[in-house]
């Protein structure tokens, strides 16, 4: 498969490309997109035939559920059961945004799609060139990251052709995202909304908003269950991994200059990495030291991650060191990223 590759970025021509890539998606194919946290790969949410092609491309386990995105608030009453109150709420605050909401699924929605499950994750993304998108393909499109499943997620359109290139008919190219975080993901089938996957939009957020949520004991466990069956994307399953591997230590900064030095003069023969930050980077001795922002600015760790991550697959890491964080507010979804991506593989200093 020859892969197409669409340039929206200067704003030109963006009508002809997304009526394109709406064609394709209408006719069960699929295409790599920008949102404002991660690219998307997106296929017709709602056909059976289309979805395992998804599944296919990344390569990513069939009982890993997947989202599917509306441009509109009204187009989300075809494809849930019912609507809390608690819903309604949500989506005045945080939509269209870095918000995935979970319900009860109505009967068109394919289990393929939901990975078994009887619920389904909805989503209406702010990015205008996603959401032109899904209008014109007239159809909720189902998309997980553009990426080959495990490794981290894609930021730019050179991160998806990187890994699926000839796998997918078209991408198309609006730049870097802004968040470069997937979406926050709250379970409103129950009581009391339930956070399945941390994101953009804290515990705090949410709270302020409609006051009582919890977060599900799965994504606070550091030993995760192989037996887990997921609710949510990234739940269960080892995501955004270097090919390098991969150790976070926790302490305080200068403590973990220290052991990260002394780790690193131990790994001779190997080419090795640092995650750090603006504050730490010049005290390093690695072959390798990236920064992914300053401590001061949660953002912009969030924002640089994945494509930190991905450079140092690039420049050929085997082993890297990466600084922990603060674990409050957007500090809790950047940890949750870290943690997978290294594979629970944690040293408290």
């Amino acid at each position: 498969m020859k892969t197409e590759y669409v340039d929206l970025r200067d704003g030109k021509d963006v009508k002809e490309g997304l009526y394109k890539a709406a064609e394709i998606i209408k006719t069960g194919g699929l295409v790599a997109f920008p949102t404002e946290t991660v690219y998307g790969l997106g296929a017709n949410g709602l056909d059976e035939n289309a979805v395992p092609k998804i599944y296919e491309a990344k390569g990513r386990p069939s009982d890993n559920p997947l989202i599917l995105h509306i441009s509109e608030f009204d187009e989300i009453e075809n494809i849930v059961k019912e609507i809390p109150d608690v819903a309604f709420v949500l989506a005045d605050e945080f939509w269209p945004g870095p918000l995935t909401m979970v319900f009860k699924k109505s009967d068109i929605v394919p289990y393929r799609t939901t990975g078994g499950l009887e619920s389904v994750a909805v989503r209406m993304p702010s990015n205008k060139i996603a959401r032109e998108l899904i209008k014109t393909a007239g159809v909720p499109v189902a998309a997980p990251s553009a990426n080959s499943s495990g490794r981290p997620s894609p930021t730019k359109a050179d991160h998806v052709l990187s890994d699926l290139d000839g796998k997918i008919d078209m991408v198309i190219d609006g730049g870097t995202v802004d968040i470069g975080l997937e979406s926050t993901i709250v379970d409103v089938t129950g009581e009391v909304p339930v956070i399945l996957r941390p994101g953009f939009i804290t515990e705090e957020m949410l709270s302020e908003a409609i006051g009582r949520v919890k977060t599900d004991d799965a994504v606070k466990n550091l030993s995760p269950d192989k037996d887990l069956k997921p609710k949510a994307p990234g739940m269960k399953y080892r995501h955004y991994a270097p090919q390098g591997k991969m150790t976070i230590y926790k302490g305080k900064p200068e403590k973990v200059v220290k052991i990260i030095n002394e780790e690193t003069a131990k790994s001779e023969g190997k080419k090795t990495a640092v995650l750090a930050t603006d504050e730490t980077k010049r005290y390093y001795k690695a072959d390798i030291v990236i920064s992914v922002g300053s401590r001061e600015d949660s953002e912009s760790i969030a924002h640089n991650l994945f494509d930190t991550l991905r450079s140092f697959d690039d420049m050929g890491a085997e082993i890297i060191f990466s600084e922990g964080f603060d674990e409050s507010r957007l500090g809790f979804a950047i940890m949750n990223r870290l943690h997978k991506s290294a594979g629970y593989n944690i040293v408290n200093v």
